[in-house]
């Protein structure tokens, strides 16, 4: 089992939760999401609330924070080969009311279809929110140019 080693990035100000999967195996090195240098969130993200890419740790949670940005994954622990999503298996899910509990989260948006489909088998039952399915910012997604997906993923900032 892959344990989980992130800690969420919130306030209470947060109104925008966005849920990845699991952390690949950059993220898990790096400690912090969206780690790997391809991965496209960053980029993304930073177009959609007209900011400057944040580089650093201390700069991405700026970016969140500031932005009422709240970022975790659905799951705690699983099985997994790698940083491939198709090979996850016996999966924990995380406890979003560390979340929920203390920040006024609006709307709650996953990051790829896998992590809506964990979201929606864990989770929906638990929090009553539903997710709003965004194409996934992993370069594994080609299907998806980086205007594309900012033009998805302007819906957070609506």
């Amino acid at each position: 089992m892959v344990i989980h080693n992130i800690p969420p990035v919130f306030d209470k100000n947060s109104e925008i939760l966005i849920l990845g999967s699991f952390p690949s195996v950059k993220s898990r090195e790096a400690e912090f999401f969206y780690g790997h240098r391809q991965n496209r969130f960053w980029r993304v993200t930073a177009a959609v609330f007209g900011c400057e890419t944040p580089k650093s740790v201390e700069e991405k949670k700026a970016f969140l924070l500031s932005n009422h940005i709240a970022v975790w994954d659905v799951i705690a622990e699983c099985e997994i080969e790698g940083s491939a999503d198709s090979s996850i298996k016996n999966v924990k899910p995380n406890d979003l009311s560390v979340i929920l509990g203390k920040a006024k989260i609006k709307k709650i948006f996953t990051n790829g279809r896998t992590a809506h489909a964990y979201y929606n088998k864990y989770l929906l039952s638990k929090t009553g929110k539903e997710a709003i399915c965004l194409p996934s910012t992993s370069p594994a997604n080609a299907a998806y140019s980086v205007e594309k997906l900012i033009e998805e993923w302007k819906t957070i900032k609506e």
